[in-house]
């Protein structure tokens, strides 16, 4: 009689323990005990990397006044994007040699000197090599995250997890620009980045006193694809260059000089040794693959942001502030989304199709309604406010989905090179749409200065034209829900 009381006892404990672990985890869970250290440490660092975009992006004009070199303004940008994808790309090397304790404190002590250079810059020259090497340890801190996720949290608080560090971006876009924007009002920009480095130093900290000196990925490759790395950073400087012309036959130079570049990497990476991305990742017939290919879709869907302020200042009669922060909107509902969609998890591939379904509404609603001279009406701004939003809430929500699927779809061995390829496969997708928009609002006309119906027309192309990315991701993701089946 015992013995079955004993037994019925252990049978209804392991019920329960299935039970709770089948069950949806809670945002209570995840910032609770050491998961909530865990997670302050994981947001921290892409925080930090994210309000650093938006303040050097808010004082740069500020920058050129004083020290000269508009024709480098454009390489501000440039140079931190692509030392950001060298840096996303060399994660899994650094964490097999230094563990996570010690990555997270070489990503901050790049990220804090290159921000101190930059404070203390005196021409161009010296502005460009600070933004370079704040971009390293920038790409280092925003792949660490993804990267440690899997290693200090359990599986079923990867999706609440993915949400928050996609959340910070949104967090920091309302941030930066209004830091920014006090310093550069005060002509001050040098203390703006000179900010940073307190919360740099308290983060270090953190991460020293909390992150396991050593990860569990013993058998993790972490050879440096050098190869495939120059071949990257050739096709991000080629369609950067191509677009910085106003001539579209140098756009359309710099343009093919990048896609055979992306071939002779997919080429190269799939026999070589030391590998940019995943095994099998630039095929579209795998999970990863497929994955892969809806996260650069869903980042190329969202590029035409950066004519967003512009076009609401020159069709819509928007202040620069106001313009700014309808843009933010973006942002905004990205975060939303990040934060609601780790509590349907479970729910197949709901999220998947939903996310790019979204995506196309928003852009849509701009090709209707960017191109109108509204001069302010809010019969204009009001939808145009509503396709910002989509936009943004539509990657936010299929982004943990996807996320946790390259997790789980990833060989044992290769989990760091899954996660830092997520994020190199997110910047270039950034970078290459960036540049194709330029190309393409310049083609439209965007660049005669007063030109209204310039602008409008641009706004239409740019709107209609990156349509695209999101119909073909609905498509992918019929792929991705059929390779990876329930996961997510």
């Amino acid at each position: 009689m015992r013995n079955d009381t004993t037994g019925a006892v252990s049978a209804g404990a392991d019920a329960a323990t299935v039970k709770r672990d089948n069950a949806p985890a809670g945002w209570g869970e995840l910032f609770s005990g050491k998961n909530g250290i865990y997670a302050l440490a994981l947001a921290g660092g892409v925080t930090l990397h994210a309000v650093n975009m938006y303040i050097a992006t808010t004082v740069m004009p500020s920058v050129i006044v004083e020290i000269g070199g508009l024709d480098f303004y454009a390489w501000t940008t440039t140079l931190f994007v692509v030392a950001s994808i060298l840096g996303a790309a060399l994660t899994a090397k650094l964490l097999k040699s230094t563990g996570p304790r010690g990555a997270y404190l070489v990503a901050t002590l790049l990220f804090g000197t290159g921000t101190l250079i930059c404070s203390l810059a005196i021409n161009m020259p010296v502005m460009l090599l600070g933004r370079a090497v704040q971009g390293l340890g920038g790409g280092f801190l925003y792949a660490l995250a993804y990267g440690l996720t899997r290693i200090v949290l359990p599986e079923r608080l990867w999706g609440r997890a993915i949400g928050l560090i996609s959340a910070m971006f949104g967090v920091a876009t309302l941030i930066g620009p209004a830091i920014g924007g006090v310093f550069a009002e005060y002509s001050a920009w040098r203390a703006a980045f000179w900010s940073l480095l307190p919360f740099a130093a308290l983060f270090a900290v953190l991460a020293f006193t909390t992150l396991p000196k050593r990860s569990w990925d013993k058998n993790e490759q972490s050879s440096i694809p050098v190869l495939q790395l120059i071949l990257l950073t050739g096709a991000v400087l080629a369609v950067s260059a191509g677009s910085l012309s106003k001539e579209l036959s140098w756009n359309m130079i710099g343009l093919a000089g990048a896609l055979t570049m992306v071939v002779a990497i997919a080429l190269v990476d799939m026999n070589a040794r030391s590998r940019l991305l995943p095994r099998n990742a630039f095929n579209i017939s795998t999970p990863l693959g497929a994955l892969y290919l809806m996260i650069a879709l869903l980042m190329m869907s969202m590029q035409p942001e950066i004519y967003v302020p512009y076009l609401l200042q020159k069709l819509h009669g928007q202040t620069p502030l106001w313009a700014g922060y309808l843009a933010a909107l973006m942002a905004i509902g990205w975060t939303a989304a990040s934060f609601l969609s780790s509590r349907w998890q479970k729910s197949g591939g709901f999220l998947i199709f939903s996310g790019p379904v979204m995506v196309l509404a928003g852009l849509i609603l701009l090709a209707i309604f960017m191109p109108v001279h509204g001069g302010g009406d809010w019969r204009y701004l009001l939808p145009l406010c509503i396709g910002l939003v989509l936009i943004g809430f539509g990657i936010g929500l299929a982004w943990p989905d996807l996320v946790t699927r390259v997790y789980q779809s990833a060989p044992a061995t290769e989990q760091d090179l899954a996660s830092g390829g997520m994020t190199t496969v997110q910047l270039f997708a950034i970078a290459f749409g960036t540049a194709c928009a330029g190309m393409i609002a310049n083609f439209a006309g965007i660049s005669d200065a007063g030109d209204i119906a310039g602008a409008s027309n641009a706004s239409l192309w740019l709107a209609g034209l990156f349509a695209a990315a999101p119909v073909l991701a609905i498509f992918v993701a019929m792929k991705v829900v059929r390779l990876t089946g329930g996961k997510g």
